[in-house]
């Protein structure tokens, strides 16, 4: 007898693997772009940090008591604001400016943080004070 077609154990072979490449694919996507976001945190936090230094220390000789496209013109607005969409300074934000040794609004240090997903936050602290 010649059956065309494929029986049923041959079906449900092909679509278990499928379902296994679909999940590893899902999840090394998700991976990647998590990877990315970090890159992007890790990037803003650089600009922020090396404006800071190179520029408004180097021109004020202390750290402002908090930082935004205000007093950090050098740098592209957009980067104070985080992946998730959150600015620099909201709660929620994955970036986080920790002035420390202030006097009024005039600090001689600061720490720059990224949470990050996927590694250890990310951190830079000030080179003066």
């Amino acid at each position: 007898m010649n059956q065309r077609g494929f029986t049923v154990i041959e079906l449900l072979f092909t679509t278990v693997v499928l379902a296994i490449i679909g999940i590893v694919f899902w999840q090394q996507l998700n991976t990647v772009q998590a990877a990315a976001r970090d890159d992007q945190r890790r990037h803003a936090i650089n600009s922020m940090y090396y404006n800071l230094e190179d520029i408004y220390y180097a021109k004020n000789k202390f750290y402002p008591k908090s930082i935004d496209e205000k007093n950090l013109t050098a740098m592209d607005k957009a980067l104070f604001t985080d992946p998730v969409g959150n600015k620099i300074g909201d709660g929620a934000s994955n970036y986080r400016y920790e002035p420390t040794n202030c006097n009024g609004e005039k600090c001689k240090s600061y720490s720059l943080r990224a949470i990050m997903e996927k590694e250890a936050d990310f951190v830079k602290t000030s080179q003066n004070g």
